[in-house]
């Protein structure tokens, strides 16, 4: 009999041991959906490496005992083919999907993903958003299946809001953005927020152009210098900024300020080198010089591939699925999606929380600076020699935005 109980007990403790540690070795496909081809391209070329290289670092150590897979697809930057790319990637057993350049295809994914979780039960795929930013992706067209690592656009416009109120000689904006819904929305959240806290500041110009077919911005710092702007505000990524400071700089537009979201993404430092410099400000949820486990992390990044690891909440991403497959002790998208919620964790910005209402991440923001760099801030993107100095760290309460979500749970 006491034979018979301790092999009972032995039993249990090992069907135990098994369940704690199911996903242990096992290998989990993400599937990336961004461009290969086009003008936006060389950002999305350097966040598939972002990713590979993260995965491949996560490989080594994780709370899960995981082993990450990326898949790359292009989808053209276009919602169509961002469809037929999250089909290719489920043929191929991913479970789990990341997207991040431009809201049409984040939208795509979203709809798409409601449709095929509902039709298949037990072979549901989780969306990590790591930057397609348009509010409406976590208020009027939330999803149980999407999760967002990035602050979205108007998180960042209340923290830069925030420092621009404090700033006397911020007197004359002008707007100019991508005629697509972030774009449209940087415009919105401006207006709304000067209008709010700086009534006194006149809003000289308010442009939308295509995303990602502009070759030429002259035209438009034409019309910046005669307005007589002493700021612009942009939410332009990729060429489409680093084509409009190409433009300022070359026409000598030196005495505007330029305030942006995306200074960071491919091509724009050295567009912005040392003419750019004192004039370029960002709004992010990091800078170039954190320190810490990422800082090391881009320091390895850059001598293996000569690049910038600039989309740093990729790193949140593992982060938090690894740390949700472990409490979870799962993999399987269901379990762990309801473990994301409400979530709350420590990345490389300190800590942060998966809003539970929205599945928002709420983290803290920073405004920097374009600086020559050398002292505290040494890293230097694109070796321009220059990069982005801290000047403000916003606590996640001050850009944290309500949210007009109405979950639908399953």
């Amino acid at each position: 009999m006491k034979f018979v109980m301790k092999t009972v007990v032995a039993s249990t403790l090992l069907a135990l041991a098994g369940g704690a540690f199911a996903q242990q070795g096992e290998t989990v496909k993400i599937a990336w959906l961004d461009p290969l081809s086009g003008l936006m391209a060389a950002v999305g070329t350097n966040q598939l490496k972002s990713f590979q290289f993260l995965a491949e670092e996560f490989n080594k150590k994780n709370a899960a005992g995981v082993k990450f897979e990326i898949i790359g697809i292009d989808n053209k930057l276009s919602p169509q083919e961002t469809t037929s790319a999250l089909r290719s990637a489920i043929d191929q057993g991913a479970r789990y999907v990341t997207q991040g350049n431009g809201s049409g295809p984040a939208l795509a994914i979203i709809d798409a993903l409601e449709k095929h979780n509902a039709r298949n039960p037990g072979k549901e795929v989780l969306y990590l958003n790591y930057a397609a930013v348009d509010p409406d992706l976590t208020n009027s067209k939330c999803s149980y299946w999407q999760y967002r690592f990035d602050a979205d656009t108007s998180m960042k416009m209340e923290a830069l809001t925030t420092w621009m109120k404090d700033q006397a000689d911020i007197k004359k904006v002008y707007l100019i953005n991508q005629n697509y819904s972030h774009g449209q929305q940087v415009s919105k959240f401006a207006k709304a927020n000067l209008g709010r806290k700086r009534p006194d500041i006149q809003i000289v110009g308010d442009d939308l152009h295509p995303l990602a077919q502009v070759r030429d911005f002259s035209p438009y710092i034409a019309k910046i210098k005669q307005s007589g702007a002493d700021t612009v505000i942009t939410g332009n990524w990729g060429s489409d900024l680093a084509l409009l400071i190409k433009a300022a700089n070359d026409s000598g537009l030196n005495n505007v300020k330029f305030l942006t979201y995306y200074a960071v993404t491919s091509g724009t430092p050295t567009a912005m080198g040392a003419a750019s410099a004192g004039k370029i400000y960002q709004v992010s949820y990091a800078h170039y010089n954190m320190g810490g486990e990422i800082q090391k992390l881009a320091d390895q990044f850059k001598a293996k591939f000569n690049d910038d690891l600039y989309t740093t909440d990729i790193y949140t991403v593992f982060v938090a699925l690894t740390e949700a497959f472990a409490k979870s002790k799962s993999t399987d998208p269901v379990k762990v999606a309801a473990t994301l919620e409400g979530m709350k964790f420590k990345s490389f910005n300190g800590e942060v929380e998966l809003r539970k209402t929205d599945h928002q991440l709420q983290q803290g923001l920073y405004i920097t600076k374009w600086e020559k760099a050398g002292g505290k801030y040494p890293y230097s993107p694109e070796n321009t020699g220059y990069t982005l100095v801290p000047l403000k760290f916003y606590e996640p309460y001050v850009a944290s935005t309500p949210t007009s979500c109405e979950m639908k749970r399953p």
